[in-house]
């Protein structure tokens, strides 16, 4: 649902500090900023985030940094000066969340725990984001999204069944599963302020992110049964449910989820009503367990017949079916274009299209994405630092 302009904003007058990089901890704080919370964030002087420097695919700035950035306040703060510590500590005292995501153990480091932050802020809210959590044998080591896919198990289910078939997922799941999830804990710890009065601690751990993921390919392997097969991009369990050639070169994706499906697949689509009673494909374990000769009947039938009239024929069945798009397609998706999905966002390069967050979308909560440092003067200015004073912290390499 779009919102007006005028419309009121769910985090208006949240504050939230964020100490991120990458990619968890930015996108979890750009979905805050986009319902209306202030984010400021904080980046190193000269550089910044170092996922500006991932690529330069987006007029020459990082496709990373403009996906998870927008709608946010940079500030670059030296961390490591007591100037700049003070500087944060005067944010913290008026902020309700902190986010970050720096190397484990950092923060705890620059005395930025919750335990040393809770008795003197007592209503502030911090959210750790780190590959495996607090405490336990993995709480040191360092941990990125890849790792995280192999030691979840997403890889050992993802990809094609050869040896050497794993596939690593192509966009970061680990991240947006923990963004994603630090987000909700952040409205959930907002709300529970409202009756208590007092912040929380949220320790958010990329791997529990991905396992919780993992729920089904689990259960499917418990008590050692055998864990699901890699299938590509079919189903390991399910079938058929995957792609399939048609006869102009192109490839349809379909799956069927129950019997009532199947037996519309076999009249409307196959046209040869005579499989809903066969008893190799009486059901779904039956069909998943013959799925070579069910692949070949398939393919046959399909090899007579374009992508627009299978697809026809899938959708009067109702079996779900798409296409198997490229980014190209993707950006020109009719979809997304009926229903007004896009918006164009300012960078430092100039104005780029963006997809609109899903759900609840603010207009007036959706701004640039900032170049490094581009509000340092004037959040300092608000804090109450003269002019000259800024100038000596740049001097000194403090901002």
């Amino acid at each position: 649902m779009n919102h007006s302009k005028n419309s009121p904003l769910p985090l208006a007058g949240i504050t939230v500090i964020a100490l991120e990089q990458a990619v968890a901890a930015p996108l979890c704080t750009r979905n805050l900023a986009e319902q209306g919370a202030r984010v400021i964030k904080i980046e190193r002087p000269g550089q910044g985030d170092f996922a500006r420097l991932y690529d330069e695919r987006v007029n020459g700035l990082s496709s990373h940094f403009v996906w998870v950035n927008r709608s946010k306040e940079s500030l670059t703060l030296d961390l490591k000066t007591g100037e700049g510590m003070a500087i944060l500590h005067q944010l913290l005292a008026e902020a309700d969340v902190l986010v970050q995501n720096l190397a484990p153990g950092a923060t705890a480091r620059m005395s930025l725990s919750f335990a040393d932050l809770h008795p003197r802020y007592p209503r502030l809210t911090v959210c750790d984001i780190s590959g495996y959590g607090q405490g336990g044998p993995y709480q040191d080591k360092k941990a990125y999204d890849l790792m995280i896919q192999s030691e979840s198990g997403f890889l050992s289910v993802t990809g094609t069944p050869e040896p050497d078939g794993m596939a690593k997922a192509g966009c970061s799941v680990a991240d947006i599963a923990a963004g994603t999830y630090a987000q909700s804990n952040i409205l959930s710890a907002l709300l529970l302020r409202g009756q208590t009065g007092e912040g929380s601690h949220i320790d958010i751990s990329m791997l529990e992110s991905l396992v919780e993921w993992m729920g089904y390919p689990m259960y499917y392997s418990y008590k050692e049964a055998p864990s699901p097969e890699r299938a590509g991009a079919s189903h390991s369990t399910i079938y058929p449910y995957g792609p399939f050639p048609v006869g102009d070169g192109n490839t349809v994706m379909l799956g069927l989820q129950n019997d009532r499906e199947w037996r519309g697949f076999c009249e409307l689509v196959m046209a040869m009503p005579e499989l809903v009673e066969d008893p190799r494909f009486a059901t779904n374990p039956l069909r998943s367990a013959n799925r070579v000769e069910l692949d070949g009947l398939i393919r046959d039938v399909f090899s007579r017949l374009a992508l627009a009239e299978v697809t026809r024929r899938l959708d009067a069945a109702g079996i779900a079916n798409a296409a198997v798009n490229e980014m190209g397609q993707v950006w020109a998706h009719p979809q997304l274009s009926a229903r007004d999905r896009w918006f164009d966002v300012l960078t430092p390069a100039g104005e780029v299209p963006a997809l609109k967050s899903p759900g609840l979308w603010f207009p007036q909560a959706a701004s640039a994405v900032p170049a490094v440092g581009e509000h340092t003067r004037p959040i300092l200015q608000t804090l109450g630092y003269s002019g000259e004073q800024i100038e000596q912290f740049e001097h000194a390499g403090v901002i």
